[in-house]
């Protein structure tokens, strides 16, 4: 088939390269010219494992190509997607100015081409309930009826979205139309050859279902860690607490893990914009309202843990940091915990040496040169008066603790996300602090 995707972000580009995995060919559009000459010159703008390989492959195969002309894509593909961004506004609902821009420019497209040829165009960027309506309405005002408005909500997550887009637990498929959904899902057979669910409902009841997914997994994980510091309090262990709960099928695993909150482009976001939403259609979602207050405010428990360790003393000390980005295998900077860690540390006077393994160029957009770069996580150390980690990359999981505590001015780390085993930390004579079990 014939795909356009408008928009290269994250979801973009991974649904745009995958779609020409599957034999597809691909017209990807962005507007940014610096971003438009890489993706020409193959040259991968996200850091994401796994795609730079089906990306070099089908550009090759000549399968998937980049321009900025939106008018030759509408005119040679067969169905649109949007994937563009939707970022959080000062009232916490969703912008959705760009996904409206370029529907009034499809909308001036189609009646160019006239009637004869259909298109559907595809939400696939996360918007808010009521949006396909407004997408068809914005189109639709140039006196074209040949087309539909699809939801489909993606389910990816950064540093797994190649494995999620070519082997989905679902596909989520709002449409009101027999002839769009039989063409999304011949679009689709091949990613769920397996036999996992292609769901199709309405266009609102698919927006619903990303927002309320979403900020599900971001209240489970904000039970965690108010769990956490409970655990803390009366001397428990939130790590043995977290087996429990997870041998238990009505519960599962996954999401259990505490630390020093959500972060990234879906989580935040999505969960202010269901708030939002539901404020306006006077049916309030109050557990959401504590849920995002709760994780804000979490994103400040190691910094009072730092603050306690050295009595309020922290002006002039450094403080070596592993791990910028907001989770591992991403580049994504967005909304990390260790922004608002950072710069409360700054504010008191400290010093920072950091080490990341992908973001350290999109982190100097939050810090600047307020802190110092470096090239190894070892280098980070020297001098340091104490280690914060605050990504759970694995190559921060086994350092070498006997050279790690020559490095360091005392034996003092910071866990934001309990990578390290208490007993291990105490055996090794470390000052060890982590969330939701004891100190050492």
């Amino acid at each position: 088939m014939k795909v356009s995707v408008i928009g290269t972000g994250y979801v973009g580009l991974v649904s745009g390269t995958c779609f020409a995995e599957m034999g597809n060919h691909v017209i990807c559009v962005d507007n940014n010219p610096d971003k438009l000459k890489k993706l020409q010159n193959a040259e991968l703008t996200i850091y994401e494992p796994g795609l730079d390989i089906l990306f070099y492959r089908n550009i090759a195969k000549k399968r998937l190509e980049f321009t900025d002309n939106l008018k030759e894509a509408v005119h040679e593909t067969d169905i649109v997607f949007l994937c563009l961004p939707t970022p959080q506004g000062g009232d916490g609902a969703a912008d959705l100015s760009a996904v409206m821009k370029v529907a009034d420019l499809i909308g001036g497209i189609l009646k160019e081409m006239g009637d004869s040829e259909y298109r559907i165009i595809v939400n696939k960027s996360t918007v808010p309930v009521g949006t396909s309506k407004k997408v068809h309405h914005e189109i639709a005002k140039h006196g074209v009826s040949n087309f539909d408005v699809v939801s489909n909500p993606e389910f990816l997550r950064e540093g797994f979205a190649v494995e999620d887009f070519m082997k989905p637990d679902r596909i989520v498929m709002g449409s009101r139309s027999d002839k769009a959904s039989e063409k999304m899902k011949f679009l689709y057979d091949p990613f769920v050859r397996q036999g996992n669910p292609i769901l199709v409902m309405d266009n609102e009841s698919a927006e619903v279902t990303k927002y309320a997914a979403n900020s599900y997994l971001a209240m489970r994980i904000t039970y965690m860690n108010e769990l956490a510091n409970f655990c803390e309090a009366v001397g428990a262990d939130i790590d043995v607490v977290r087996k429990g709960m997870g041998t238990d099928t009505r519960i599962g695993k996954r999401f259990l893990f505490a630390g020093i909150g959500y972060g990234g482009s879906c989580f935040p976001k999505d969960v202010n914009a269901l708030i939002k939403t539901a404020k306006d259609a006077n049916s309030e979602l109050k557990i959401l309202t504590v849920v995002d207050e709760v994780n804000d405010q979490q994103k400040s428990r190691l910094v009072i843990k730092i603050d306690e360790h050295f009595k309020g003393d922290i002006k002039g000390k450094k403080f070596a940091i592993w791990g910028l980005s907001f989770k591992p295998n991403t580049d994504d900077m967005r909304e990390a915990p260790s922004i608002k860690v950072v710069n409360k540390l700054l504010e008191m006077g400290a010093k920072i040496s950091a080490y990341d393994p992908a973001a350290m160029e999109n982190s100097k957009y939050f810090f600047g040169d307020k802190i110092e770069y470096v090239e190894d996580q070892y280098d980070a150390v020297p001098d340091a008066d104490a280690l914060i980690v605050l990504t759970e990359w694995n190559e921060f999981r086994n350092p070498d603790f006997g050279q790690l505590k020559g490095m360091l001015k005392s034996p003092v780390i910071f866990d934001g996300r309990n990578v390290y085993s208490v007993s291990k930390m105490k055996e090794l004579g470390y000052h060890y602090y982590s969330i939701g079990r004891q100190k050492v």
